[in-house]
């Protein structure tokens, strides 16, 4: 296998599809035409939409979109995968989307003799960039053994989480509890802000206790504390996955009671902040109800 097609060339996309360059030969394309230009600039090939990546005899082929909606899209619409692609091929959905639109999707496609596995990814682009992000797959094993010889180029890190659906809903929870964490860690922090103590003490603490992890490790000393509030990763997007969490939490009869607590302060972060806004601007929440600037109590701490 030396060809493949990638559809969805934003941030993530740009940098998945960027390490397989290496490999393979990429037919790449996006609405973003300039994005379809930079990468064509380090050796991709540009398809004239979803039904030209289709129709470049790639047999496995990536899509990487905000919602699960724009992939069924990319896939089913009349000038989508289906129109062009052939018997046999192998759709990997890297979105990070709703496991029951996908199990839908799959169940579609095998009609047409065409497979569709999920893989979607955490670690943000800079995990991408460097090789590290894990890779989550839900399908069959002789098709997670298909895709592992493809993403290796990408990341050691590809974990088999179960079959159609699973890789997916396995984002979907670790986002939930990401989110979660952060919460708790932004509230900590506007507390002990308030209480006097330096902000990045607070950060260097929490990094060797029981609360480590990577929003104390990473986060607040690189994206909170130092006032540079850009993480790369939106605000709403956040938010989206948050409601398929929870969504997935119903339809499993599963209760959530912090799953849905975070997805509320989501929402009202949204409404208060706006929809254009990274995921690390919600520090401004917590700010705000403990009558706290935690950039400007840094920086007294250093005069």
């Amino acid at each position: 296998m030396t060809d493949i097609g990638f559809i969805g060339l934003g941030n993530m996309g740009g940098a998945l599809a960027r390490r397989l360059l290496k490999d393979f030969t990429l037919y790449v394309w996006d609405l973003n035409r300039s994005a379809v230009e930079v990468l064509v600039d380090e050796g991709a090939i540009a398809a004239d939409g979803p039904d030209g990546v289709g129709a470049s005899g790639a047999d496995f082929i990536i899509t990487c979109l905000p919602t699960s909606a724009q992939v069924d899209e990319v896939i089913f619409s009349s000038n989508g995968l289906v129109s062009t692609i052939s018997s046999g091929a192998l759709i990997a959905d890297m979105t990070t989307g709703d496991p029951m639109l996908t199990k839908n999707m799959a169940a579609r496609l095998v009609k047409n003799g065409i497979d569709l596995i999920d893989a979607p990814v955490s670690g943000g682009v800079a995990g991408a960039e460097a090789g590290t992000i894990a890779i989550m797959i839900g399908g069959p094993a002789q098709l997670f053994e298909k895709a592992k010889s493809v993403f290796e180029a990408i990341s050691p890190n590809i974990f088999h989480a179960g079959e159609v659906g699973a890789g997916h809903s396995m984002k979907l929870i670790n986002n939930m509890i990401s989110s979660c964490i952060r919460l708790a860690t932004f509230e900590g922090l506007a507390l002990a802000t308030k209480v006097g103590i330096e902000p990045i003490r607070f950060a260097e603490i929490l990094a060797k206790g029981s609360a480590r992890g990577y929003i104390a490790d990473t986060t607040l000393p690189t994206h909170i504390i130092p006032g540079r509030l850009e993480q790369g990763f939106g605000l709403a997007l956040m938010h989206k996955d948050l409601m398929l969490a929870t969504k997935l939490g119903q339809d499993m009869k599963a209760p959530l009671t912090t799953g849905n607590y975070a997805r509320e302060v989501f929402q009202m972060a949204l409404n208060e902040l706006g929809e254009d806004v990274d995921i690390s601007q919600i520090i401004k929440i917590f700010e705000r109800a403990a009558g706290v600037d935690i950039c400007e109590a840094q920086q007294s701490f250093q005069r």
